[in-house]
């Protein structure tokens, strides 16, 4: 795989050379500029769309929330801040992590390397065969690249920057580190569906649906979320 090409957005000096120098010591990542000005980081990330932003998020005329939601959709973010009071809204706009200063570089190097397991898992995703072609996926599980069957996958469920894939074979599910948008990402939308912030089902393996919009999944009882309902009933309505 590539080196990701990197931008750093930081209205601190000092931040912004500290980061500059992670990056320099990351064999995987390139720098692709550095800015203390937001507004113009925007308009810079829009016109080189690097793969990744390590971007702070309290900053003046547009913080880092704010602009996160304006980035291409093909740029991760991973957060940097000195406030954790921001770490539950980073998760839900889909950033790949939280970093909370000050910043060590065990941490930092921690992060990139979830996003190149991200952009891998993406890129493998979008190989020259179909999704509909797809059988099965590799979860890194205590170290180990394990091979699943999709048809075996129950249901996938978020736990912050970790996910727990649950098994029709096996009660004790998989726990792999990754974001729920990788997980989602990662599996063939004909096939899955997202249907809450924190639960991905497999579709074949529902076997009831109550008035209350709960799914039954296994042996789980989930809940379909507002924001996710409409798609579900659309879904259930191509059933008849």
């Amino acid at each position: 795989m590539k080196n990701l090409r990197c931008i750093v957005v930081d209205d601190e000096p000092l931040a912004v050379k500290m980061l500059e120098g992670f990056v320099e010591r990351t064999p995987f990542l390139e720098l692709a500029g550095s800015y203390n000005d937001p507004v113009l980081a925007l308009s810079e990330i829009r016109a080189k769309s690097p793969e990744l932003v390590f971007l702070d998020i309290q900053m003046p005329d547009l913080d880092g929330m704010e602009l996160s939601r304006m980035l291409p959709s093909e740029t991760r973010v991973v957060f940097t801040t000195a406030f954790k009071q921001y770490a539950f809204e980073s998760y839900e706009v889909s950033a790949l992590d939280f970093l909370l200063k000050p910043i060590r570089y065990q941490k930092f190097l921690e992060a990139a390397q979830k996003a190149r397991e991200w952009f891998a898992l993406k890129e493998a995703a979008s190989a020259p065969a179909a999704s509909a072609e797809k059988q099965s996926v590799f979860l890194k599980v205590e170290g180990v690249l394990r091979k699943v069957d999709l048809a075996d996958i129950q249901y996938v469920e978020g736990m912050k920057d970790y996910v727990m894939f649950h098994l029709a074979s096996d009660r004790q599910p998989l726990v792999t580190h990754l974001t729920m948008k990788a997980a989602e990402d990662m599996l063939p939308p004909e096939r899955f569906m997202r249907i809450h912030r924190s639960f991905i089902i497999g579709l074949s393996h529902i076997s009831s649906v109550t008035s209350q919009a709960d799914v039954k999944v296994g042996d789980a009882l989930l809940h379909v979320s507002e924001g996710y309902r409409p798609a579900f009933d659309q879904y259930l309505g191509s059933l008849s």
